[in-house]
């Protein structure tokens, strides 16, 4: 098991985001995080990486309690993550960016053992023939994958990636979900969340729909695309969740 997420509740004020949200996850697996927007999804995201303590709940990585920790010590205990909203270092090359990611990341690689990394990681991503641009020229789709290479050069074991697909037209959403099958392939485990629904549907082993903070749902693609609370509160009827995997299987 490389993560248990128990009773994790997250409350601003009077406003409660993440309510006793429970689920463990196994290592090599690709999860899939879906709910409307406002359900509490980067919220959960925030509580496991440490960017918000949980209100109440433990968070288990690699058997160590991870509960409250910086993000800092949790990149160094091999989980990282991108964001929805991505902010490259815009003055520095692309190449220099993924250094930063390599250096700040499990291994606490010195700087030419993180330049080597980032060779290999922007290869993977493919952005290696962009590698000597500054990150400010690039476009939304290449920023996501420089996003993703960041996340990718610190070495995780889990990586949590945040709409990593928005913005994409659909041969950049193709090369994108390519991808991260070569990263799970190559042992990191992925939580991910998403709004396009074929692609998330299909990609995942299992997935989480949260609503409203609550989990209402956690199984395989197709029960869960058939859960009538899932289609109330989020995919609209059955047909089109019918739709949607058989998009996905095309």
């Amino acid at each position: 098991m490389i993560l248990e997420v128990r009773e994790v509740t997250k409350q601003f004020g009077g406003l409660t985001a993440v309510d006793r949200v429970s689920f463990s996850l196994e290592g090599g697996e690709i999860l899939g995080l879906i709910g409307p927007n406002g359900a509490g999804k980067t919220t959960l995201f925030n509580c496991v990486n440490g960017v918000y303590p949980p209100t109440k709940g433990k968070v288990t990585f690699k058997g160590k309690n991870i509960t409250g920790r910086h993000t800092y010590d949790v990149a160094r205990l091999g989980l990282s993550r991108t964001h929805q909203i991505v902010r490259p270092l815009n003055e520095l090359t692309v190449r220099d960016n993924v250094i930063a990611g390599a250096c700040y990341g499990k291994d606490n690689l010195s700087i030419r053992a993180a330049a080597a990394t980032a060779e290999e990681v922007l290869e993977t991503v493919r952005l290696a023939q962009r590698a000597e641009l500054l990150a400010s020229s690039l476009n939304v789709a290449q920023k996501k994958r420089l996003e993703l290479a960041r996340a990718l050069a610190a070495g995780p074991d889990l990586l949590l990636l945040d709409e990593v697909l928005a913005g994409l037209n659909n041969t950049e959403v193709s090369g994108m979900l390519d991808t991260i099958r070569h990263i799970r392939d190559h042992g990191v485990t992925i939580i991910m969340i998403e709004h396009i629904m074929h692609a998330v549907m299909n990609l995942s082993d299992r997935i989480i729909v949260l609503n409203y903070g609550e989990m209402i749902a956690d199984g395989p693609p197709a029960e869960v695309s058939q859960n009538e609370q899932v289609i109330e509160a989020y995919l609209g009827n059955p047909e089109l969740a019918e739709q949607i995997l058989e998009e996905g299987r095309a």
